[in-house]
C-alpha cells in the first residue's frame, strides 16, 4: 500500500527566513510556493522526498491552529505524509486497522511563481491512534518538479527520518504490522538504546528508544532528519563558507559512513548529514 515517504512538514514562524535557510542547506531552489487555507508553504523536492516548510498566514482558524502549535512546541517537524498508489484501498486498510482515517479529500495547489497546478487525494489517521505522530497518506496526481541545484555539493536525498518512542513494541506494531513497512533492522546497544529501521521506498523511518530518558509514556515524537550527500568534504566546505554552523566530520555508526551535524539554519530540526558507504552490489542494510 505505502510506496514511499512523500513529504515531511516542518513548521516555522518565518517562511522567508526558513526558505533562505534551507536553500542554503540544500544548495537547491524551492520547487513549489503556495499560500492558502491559513498557511504559506515552500517546498523543496529532492531525489526521493519533499520537504514542506509551512508558516501561518492570516487570522483564520487554520492559521491560529498553526500558531498554537508553534507556541506550544516551537519550530520543528510537524507531520509525515506517506505516498500510496491507491488512496481508496489505503483508506480501507487504515479503517480496518482502527487508525480512524478522515474522509478522503481532493486537494489542488497552484504554484505562486509558475501558476502550474498539482492535485492529490489524501487522508489522515487519527493522532491518538498513531501514538501522537501526525501521519497523512497521499495519492499524487503527477510528480512535483525537482528543486534545481544552485551549485556543487548539494544535498541529494533524505537518508532517514527519526521517530522516538517510549514504547518500542507498540511503535514496532504501528510501523511494521499495521502500516506494513519492512523492518530491515532491530538492534539494541547499551549506549544508543534500541534502534529499529523500517524501509520506506528509498529511505528509512528510524524508530529509537532510549531507556532511562524522561519521556511521555504514551506519545511518540518526530525527532530529526538525516540527509544524504555525495561528497562530505565538499558539502562541509560549502556550508561553513556560507556561515552555517556544522560540526567536524566524523565516522558514522555504520562502518564506512561519514557524518556531520548541522547546528543552525534548520528551523529547530535536529539535522545530520551522511555520506553513505559504498555497498557491494546486492547488499542490504
Amino acid at each position: 500500500m505505502i510506496t514511499g515517504l512523500d513529504h515531511v512538514v516542518v513548521l516555522t514562524g518565518d517562511i522567508a527566513a526558513a526558505e533562505a535557510a534551507y536553500q542554503s542547506l540544500f544548495a537547491r531552489t524551492p520547487s513549489w510556493r503556495n499560500s492558502g487555507d491559513g498557511a504559506e508553504r515552500v517546498l523543496f523536492t529532492l531525489d526521493n522526498v519533499t520537504l514542506e516548510l509551512m508558516a501561518p498566514s492570516g487570522d483564520g482558524q487554520a492559521a491560529e491552529r498553526i500558531r498554537a502549535v508553534l507556541a506550544a512546541q516551537g519550530e520543528g517537524i510537524a507531520s509525515l505524509c506517506f505516498r500510496t498508489s491507491d488512496i481508496a484501498k489505503m483508506h480501507r486498510r487504515l479503517d480496518r486497522l482502527a487508525l480512524k482515517p478522515e474522509p478522503v479529500a481532493e486537494v489542488e495547489s497552484r504554484d505562486a511563481v509558475t501558476e502550474a497546478t498539482l492535485s492529490w487525494k489524501r487522508t489522515r489517521a487519527a493522532t491518538d491512534a498513531t501514538r501522537g505522530v501526525r501521519l497523512f497518506f497521499l495519492e499524487l496526481g503527477k510528480e512535483r518538479p525537482l528543486s534545481v541545484r544552485t551549485g556543487p555539493a548539494s544535498i541529494t536525498a533524505m537518508d532517514h527520518v527519526v521517530v522516538s518512542t517510549p514504547d518500542p513494541e507498540r511503535a514496532a506494531a504501528l510501523y511494521g504490522a499495521r502500516l506494513a513497512l519492512d523492518m530491515a533492522l532491530d538492534r539494541s546497544h547499551p549506549d544508543w538504546g534500541r534502534l529499529m529501521f523500517f524501509r520506506c521506498g528509498d529511505l528509512i523511518v528510524e524508530v529509537t528508544h532510549r531507556p532511562g530518558k524522561p519521556a511521555d509514556g504514551t506519545q511518540d515524537r518526530l525527532r530529526g532528519i538525516c540527509w544524504r550527500v555525495a561528497d562530505m568534504d565538499a558539502t562541509h566546505a560549502r556550508l561553513t563558507s556560507a556561515g552555517v554552523d556544522v560540526s567536524e566530520i566524523r565516522n558514522g555508526r555504520k562502518p564506512g559512513t561519514r557524518v556531520a551535524t548541522v547546528r543552525s539554519g534548520t528551523c529547530g530540526v535536529p539535522t545530520l548529514l551522511v555520506q553513505p558507504s559504498v555497498k557491494p552490489k546486492g547488499e542490504g542494510l
